[in-house]
């Protein structure tokens, strides 16, 4: 297992330990509200039964009523009561700038009905069961209690949302931070690495061109194919240890017939290969970007030998440039008929370490995407991928457009 195929395994596997512990935190929530709710709903009766108390029995002495009366009152569940036609009795709990009046004095300056009517219509949202009150007169009238959950209660459904809320915002945050600091340990650990490899190829590069311009003058060999070739290689090298060098610094841009650069490659890359791999180069030869060649180079090339490597015997490597007027862009296609990608994996191919290899390493394409989006202002992804069919990259390109390229590293 490749460690992207580990790392969404702990993903899921974190997602799903994230999950189970919201959820547990939802149903314990749930549970307590629910107890309370039945509590609540205890001291409504409670209320409600104290009222039919202090009504049904007018002659008990004063002592009784004030104690019926502290016992009401000490149930704080805001509560409406009203008759079968749904004309308020009384209430409990509710704003006292908008119910301050007396029934019996029939003072309403304070009195607000449509508060009154929307606090109902809460309350039966809430409880839809009301607490019958019978009041045991001659009309056998019965009276209705409506009541909605306290602040508390209230309060304890919607808390664990916000906790959990904080929790996440924290994490991503947490997250954030710290990936960017990885990330930043990463690239300086990338850029002394590049920086190191290039100085280290420097001398037995130079070494090489002074070894062959010896026997170029010694043996008499300046039109020897074996000898032109092997120069080539060494400026190859040259432009190898040159590559690595401008990693991490900002490398200057010019003007290039994006055609004939990539031409000039690709002659140079399929003689190198095996001849039952054919390749074709079409396209537009004329459109023209802001490229370095060196690093643009290594481009090319990561995505042509990860295309060589798809390919089992025998295939086509078609690279295709055109360009699209509208967005003044430059699009480069490479095609392979090799075993293709699987669609879940067109993002993760860029990612640094993964490889489809035994001895692959994985940095090839991961070079590709920083050298194109952060030195040439560029994209490259995968365009289409079909499994035993093949795969096609795309890079794109602003086209003539002078532009500050980005330092990053």
């Amino acid at each position: 297992m490749n460690p992207y195929q580990r790392k969404r395994r702990w993903k899921f596997i974190l997602l799903g330990f994230a999950i189970l512990i919201a959820g547990a935190s939802l149903w314990y929530t749930n549970y307590l509200v629910r107890n309370i709710s039945t509590a609540e709903r205890t001291r409504a009766e409670l209320w409600a039964r104290s009222t039919q108390s202090i009504i049904a029995m007018p002659d008990v002495n004063d002592e009784y009523i004030s104690f019926i009366y502290s016992i009401r009152d000490s149930l704080s569940v805001p509560a409406i009561v009203v008759d079968s036609a749904e004309n308020i009795v009384t209430w409990r709990g509710l704003d006292s700038t908008k119910t301050n009046f007396d029934l019996e004095a029939d003072s309403k300056k304070k009195y607000d009905p449509k508060y009154f009517k929307n606090q109902l219509k809460a309350m039966k949202a809430q409880h839809p069961e009301p607490i019958i009150l019978e009041l045991n007169n001659l009309s056998n009238e019965k009276w209705f209690v409506y009541y909605k959950d306290s602040i508390l209660v209230t309060q304890l459904k919607v808390f664990p949302y916000i906790q959990l809320s904080l929790i996440a915002i924290f994490l991503l945050i947490a997250y954030g931070v710290f990936n960017s600091s990885r990330k930043s340990e990463q690239d300086q650990v990338w850029v002394g690495l590049a920086k190191e490899t290039a100085h280290q190829l420097g001398t037995p590069i130079s070494s090489l061109m002074a070894w062959v311009e010896l026997l170029k003058s010694k043996f008499n060999l300046s039109d020897d194919s074996m000898i032109l070739e092997m120069e080539n290689d060494v400026k190859r090298l040259e432009t190898v240890a040159d590559r690595f060098s401008k990693i991490g610094s900002k490398p200057i841009l010019h003007n290039h017939v994006v055609y004939d650069v990539v031409e000039e490659y690709v002659n140079y890359f399929k003689v190198r290969v095996s001849d039952k791999i054919q390749f074709i180069l079409i396209g537009d030869k004329q459109v023209e970007a802001l490229v370095n060649v060196p690093l643009f180079d290594w481009v090319i090339e990561n995505i042509l030998k990860n295309a060589v490597n798809a390919i089992d015997n025998e295939g086509i490597i078609k690279i295709e440039v055109k360009e699209n007027l509208v967005k003044e862009q430059v699009f480069i296609d490479i095609t392979d008929t090799g075993s293709g990608i699987p669609k879940k994996d067109f993002d993760t191919v860029f990612q640094p370490g993964y490889t489809t290899r035994k001895r692959g390493w994985g940095l090839g394409l991961s070079l590709t995407k920083r050298i194109v989006e952060n030195y040439h202002q560029g994209s490259v992804s995968v365009k289409d991928s079909e499994i035993g069919k093949g795969t096609t990259f795309r890079i794109v390109l602003k086209s003539n457009m002078t532009y500050e390229p980005t330092t990053t590293s």
